[in-house]
């Protein structure tokens, strides 16, 4: 972690230095809080919490390790996939579409359809 000059003069001052690490980390926190709980839901919910992961490495060693750890493992999983041939590509694709389709069903059957969705829309009503 590259310090600034702003962020050096910040640490000079101890009360200072851990107001800012503990909203950092209740900010960064929050966002990876919010990404974990939209993973299964349509949306960039893995980006948020890279994010998220992002906002906490700024001071926190351990999120700086594991912010390095899932860039390596969604770069290998990535590189993986792109080796495979376009039947195993079009299957991940189907498997992640189904998925994402059974939990936003599940989720509109428990908290209920929106009125605004349409009649035609194959969901429970």
């Amino acid at each position: 972690m590259a310090e600034t000059h702003w962020r050096q003069r910040l640490a000079a001052r101890r009360s200072l230095d851990s107001a800012y690490r503990i909203g950092v980390g209740i900010v960064g926190g929050l966002i990876v809080a919010v990404g974990l709980a939209t993973i299964p839901l349509p949306g960039p919910g893995w980006l948020t919490v890279i994010a998220g992961l992002f906002v906490l490495a700024t001071e926190f060693f351990w999120a700086e390790r594991l912010l390095e750890f899932t860039k390596k493992h969604v770069t290998a999983w990535t590189d993986w996939l792109g080796r495979q041939p376009i039947w195993v590509r079009l299957a991940v694709a189907a498997v992640t579409a189904a998925f994402v389709y059974g939990v936003l069903v599940v989720t509109l059957h428990l908290m209920g359809v929106p009125d605004w969705m349409p009649g035609w829309v194959p969901l429970w009503r």
